[in-house]
């Protein structure tokens, strides 16, 4: 296999899929090969892609009539085999969820037929008498052609007819594979890693890859706002203070039966108490707040109540009323010394008003994070310059420095650095002095990496990543290390202005809360209505600008905001939501449901 693996399927059994169109032989070949994989010991599994509906048990047989019935999931099992029958009339599952459900403790080799939009690595099979165009030149996951024709290709080539050839080659392939899945699991400092990383994988990659360090700062309440609670913040009160009225009414003793009426023996007011003993058949008007008085075991509210000449009568039939019944008891809320504001949580004004409401002034929070932002590139131009010709003017730092501001951290301007090594490494030392992360945009595409990727690993050590999405392929992330114990986390963000804005919301601000002491913090997802074609590729998780709302139904619809590139700033603007694509949907058409990301607040 000469060509880099890439795959937005994941299995931890080596998979190799057989693409051609209708009338190849693809099932036919594959009759004839798995003899001979087997033959070498291998256990092989196939998955199989039908485009039209199928039965696999024979009508008369009992599963087939359980099924029929309305059975969701048949599950048949004899001395010899078992198969699981499952119904999707809803949504055909993805080939992901396929390669999930195989056993793969007893696999070697899963042979995929079908799927030949995914992206993962394939053999084209052609004809020439199919009369059908190739697939290889546009298709970057193709490993080999079989075929009975020469094509004008550099790909290992193979003869169709020949099945002792293809056999050596998916044995070769097979091994090949095992040997890069065993290097994948090490650390690649290597520029533009070939593998195609799928926009989960690279974030869970980056954030697993993190060391987050304590370094807290006591604050004013006042000044706390939008940070993050450094350690668990106990309360040093009861909440409620002391059993307390829940409503405007009556307090009284139990229930009167032997007198239909109690007679009103005061009153109390919120931040009062009432210094006497309460006796059955007696009741004292009280507000809401107000402390009950000793003995009291009900509050009857006011609306239930009517008072004359200092006695008062109640509509309540007397098994109606309750002991307890609107009494807020002591600490039901919070008791002395339980967790009041847990470590991690982001200080809004809801909780501003809680710890205020237990007396405290000050809380201790995480440090802000300090950011370190630079744009590269001679064409890049700041703001005010006369534009030179064959410039542009650098739209990405003030891009960023929205969107730290949103995230309270403390932003460093490096501006523009021109494109030599020694102006980056600069640049980056300086940042890995002054800040806790560093962002660069531009320098991370393909024609650019080898100009930057002396200067990177001279300083740390750096992924190159290409990301199965659109917009924002390209992503450098890494360390840099400007002492021996000094880590400073490095992003090199592409140039599109668009693509560093989702590129930042995608993998960017999962970190900066990781580091905010955000253990946990996922991006908000809704459910919409597509309300026109959105366009989509197999493969890659595409994210489009969108407008969400609620139509009439009260059902979420969304609509794109437009032209979509990724140099479209205006998409960015008008758009308050994302619209996501997931890598395994071939298009979605008008009233599909699609992934939208809220931006209220983000952007």
């Amino acid at each position: 296999m000469s060509q880099a693996y890439r795959s937005t399927l994941s299995s931890v059994t080596p998979f190799l899929g057989f693409a051609a169109y209708s009338g190849t032989g693809k099932t036919t070949l594959l009759e004839r090969l798995i003899p001979n994989l087997t033959a070498q010991g291998l256990k092989v599994a196939v998955i199989k892609h039908a485009h039209h509906d199928f039965d696999i048990d024979q009508e008369g047989k009992d599963s087939f009539r359980l099924r029929k019935a309305g059975a969701s999931q048949m599950l048949i099992n004899s001395r010899y085999r078992s198969a699981l029958i499952t119904e999707t009339p809803e949504t055909e599952q993805s080939c992901q969820q396929l390669l999930n459900a195989l056993d793969h403790d007893n696999l070697d080799l899963i042979l995929i037929e079908g799927y030949k939009k995914l992206s993962y690595p394939k053999i084209e099979l052609h004809r020439h008498e199919v009369s059908k165009p190739w697939i290889h030149p546009e298709d970057d996951n193709i490993v080999a052609i079989a075929a009975n024709i020469e094509a004008d290709s550099s790909l290992p080539q193979l003869d169709i007819n020949n099945l002792e050839q293809l056999t050596d080659f998916v044995l070769s392939y097979l091994k090949e594979y095992q040997h890069q899945n065993q290097s994948d699991h090490k650390v690649n400092n290597d520029l533009l890693s070939p593998a195609f990383l799928s926009v989960e994988q690279a974030k869970s990659n980056i954030l697993d890859s993190l060391t987050v360090s304590s370094n807290s700062v006591e604050l004013s309440l006042f000044d706390a706002v939008n940070h993050t609670v450094a350690c668990d913040l106990l309360s040093p009160i009861n909440v409620p203070q002391y059993n307390n009225s829940a409503m405007d009414g009556y307090a009284i003793v139990g229930c009167n039966s032997s007198h239909p009426n109690y007679k009103v023996v005061g009153s109390v007011m919120a931040g009062h108490r009432f210094e006497h003993t309460l006796s059955p058949g007696e009741a004292v008007r009280i507000m809401t707040g107000a402390p009950v008085p000793d003995n009291a075991t009900a509050v009857i509210m006011r609306e239930q109540a009517e008072e004359r000449d200092n006695m008062v009568q109640f509509s309540l039939e007397l098994n109606e009323i309750k002991t307890g019944q609107n009494i807020r008891l002591a600490g039901e809320d919070l008791a002395v010394g339980e967790v009041a504001i847990a470590k991690g949580t982001k200080i809004s004004s809801a909780e501003l008003g809680m710890i205020a409401s237990l007396g405290i002034t000050s809380v201790t929070v995480n440090r802000p994070i300090r950011v370190a932002i630079f744009s590269t590139g001679d064409e890049v131009q700041a703001p005010g310059e006369a534009q030179k010709e064959s410039s542009i003017y650098d739209s990405n730092r003030y891009s960023l420095f929205g969107l730290l501001s949103h995230l309270d951290c403390e932003v460093i301007d490096l501006g523009i650095i021109e494109d030599s090594e020694e102006s980056l490494q600069q640049a980056l030392l300086s940042g890995a002095q002054q800040a806790d992360l560093i962002i660069s945009s531009g320098g991370v595409s393909v024609g650019d990496a080898d100009y930057i990727k002396s200067c990177l690993t001279k300083l740390g050590q750096i992924n190159f990543w290409r990301i199965n999405m659109r917009p924002g392929r390209p992503l450098a992330f890494g360390t840099i290390f400007s002492e021996p114990t000094d880590h400073t986390p490095f992003f090199g963000l592409p140039g599109n202005p668009v693509a560093v804005m989702v590129a930042f919301l995608q993998f960017v601000e999962p970190v900066i809360r990781r580091l905010q002491g955000q253990q946990d913090w996922q991006a908000e997802k809704l459910v919409a209505l597509a309300t026109e074609n959105i366009r989509s590729r197999v493969g890659r998780t595409e994210y489009s600008r969108g407008i969400y709302t609620i139509n009439h139904n009260g059902h979420l619809e969304v609509r794109t905001t437009g032209k979509q590139g990724s140099g479209i700033l205006r998409s960015m603007s008008e758009a308050n939501c994302l619209i996501e694509v997931a890598p395994d949907v071939e298009n979605v058409e008008i009233g599909a449901k699609v992934t939208v990301i809220p931006l209220v607040s983000r952007l």
